[in-house]
């Protein structure tokens, strides 16, 4: 009942609002900031994001928010961020990580890695159907959005590949990172063998002749794969 308590959290919607923005920033947010982003009083967030804590959505801590130490530094102020744990709710029960983890194993201890990878690919190709590969980075990221990888843009020097030329030219080369893995769990058990099938399902689903492209690129706490494209699409 935890789990469905938890979620259950998030019917009130102003407290949603507050749950999405802090998720959506991926980093610690404090309470005004939270608070201006859903247009609610500052007592208001407070309210609703130490009860998001309290059932375990977000995790909160302090910190001084000025960037400074010291002697007129200020207090140090309450902040957010995602918990780590992951809720689930299934009526009746069911237990598809279990699964999921037992097929994973099996896959690994019988090198069906590369199996594994042409299915997902095939996957990936069957969810896009009779569309056309993805034109630009924008239309990536709302198919991943749809799918729950939470992709964010981000523009940094040093990008390997067709971004780089860009970078040459003075133009901000861009990827998107996805802060979320939808197959975090099992993931974190067999890496290999599972970021490799969501890079397929990937190249699959976004189209591998278009000029978008996934590649590995893995970082703490985000999804292994980031997608980017031979062209400056967003803005």
């Amino acid at each position: 009942m935890e789990d469905i308590d938890a979620i259950a959290a998030l019917q009130d919607p102003v407290r949603r609002r507050l749950y999405e923005y802090v998720v959506a920033q991926g980093r610690e947010v404090g309470r005004n900031e939270a608070a201006e982003a859903a247009g609610v009083a500052r007592t208001l967030a407070a309210h609703h994001l130490d009860r998001l804590t309290e059932a375990g959505l977000l995790e909160s801590g302090s910190r001084r928010l000025t960037g400074r130490s010291g002697p007129g530094a200020g207090r140090p102020a309450k902040v957010y961020t995602r918990a780590r744990a992951e809720r689930a709710v299934s009526l009746p029960a069911r237990d598809y990580r279990t699964a999921a983890e037992l097929l994973a194993e099996a896959a690994e201890q019988a090198g069906l890695d590369a199996g594994l990878c042409a299915a997902a690919r095939r996957r990936g190709e069957a969810l896009r159907g009779s569309a056309a590969p993805c034109g630009d980075l924008e239309e990536a990221m709302a198919m991943l959005a749809a799918r729950g990888y939470e992709p964010h843009l981000e523009r940094a020097a040093g990008i390997p590949g067709a971004e780089g030329a860009k970078e040459a030219a003075g133009e901000a080369a861009a990827v998107v990172r996805m802060r979320n893995c939808p197959f975090h769990a099992v993931a974190e058990r067999f890496p290999p063998l599972v970021c490799g099938m969501n890079l397929a399902l990937l190249e699959g689903l976004l189209g591998a002749e278009g000029p978008v492209r996934a590649r590995m690129d893995a970082r703490p706490g985000e999804c292994c794969v980031v997608v980017e494209s031979s062209k400056n699409n967003i803005d």
